[in-house]
């Protein structure tokens, strides 16, 4: 009798140990998780809608509005990459600033933020320079990096610069893509 009570017992423990293992995996502790997901934004398009030509090399070219949420509370900088991967001889800069601080919930058009760095871009300069395809659609890459560290980078640097001294340090990044073609 006592040998099977010991199995009863043995039963009933593996059972609710099932039952609580599925529970926990169907409701994860989320108190170490964030609970949102940082974003970047433009009051001027939508992701993977057209660039207003205004922000192109065809218009004022000039930065568009950026807005930036939901960046991680450890972060110590953030990292603008905007880049066109569509380009006929490879990806091409389009800007690059580096530094900002971490509390920045934007950059405004026609702007940069104070105490941010600027790198060199593919047109020669370190400045934004607005989409200007030759021909067809072109995806326009605004990419934000949060970064557990500010970043010892001489002022105008390289885009494979950038990313070479973010490696290792990133938290979290977030994307907002554009289109532009020329008509």
């Amino acid at each position: 009798m006592k040998k099977y009570l010991v199995i009863a017992i043995i039963i009933t423990i593996v059972v609710a140990g099932g039952f609580l293992l599925n529970f926990y995996l169907k409701h994860p502790q989320t108190d170490s998780l964030p609970l949102t997901h940082m974003e970047i934004k433009s009051s001027a398009f939508t992701h993977n809608q057209k660039i207003p030509s205004k922000y192109t090399c065809d218009g004022d070219n000039i930065n568009p509005p950026l807005t930036f949420s939901n960046v991680p509370k450890e972060a110590k900088s953030l990292v603008l990459i905007v880049d066109d991967p569509d380009a006929p001889a490879g990806t091409w800069v389009h800007w690059l600033l580096w530094n900002l601080k971490p509390d920045t919930s934007g950059i405004n058009e026609n702007t940069v933020p104070a105490g941010s760095v600027s790198g060199t871009t593919s047109f020669g300069n370190f400045k934004y320079g607005g989409p200007c395809p030759p021909s067809g659609t072109h995806r326009y890459f605004f990419k934000l990096y949060a970064l557990d560290a500010t970043l010892s980078l001489e002022p105008r640097a390289a885009k494979q610069d950038l990313e070479q001294a973010m490696k290792n340090h990133i938290l979290t990044q977030a994307e907002l893509i554009g289109l532009y073609n020329r008509q």
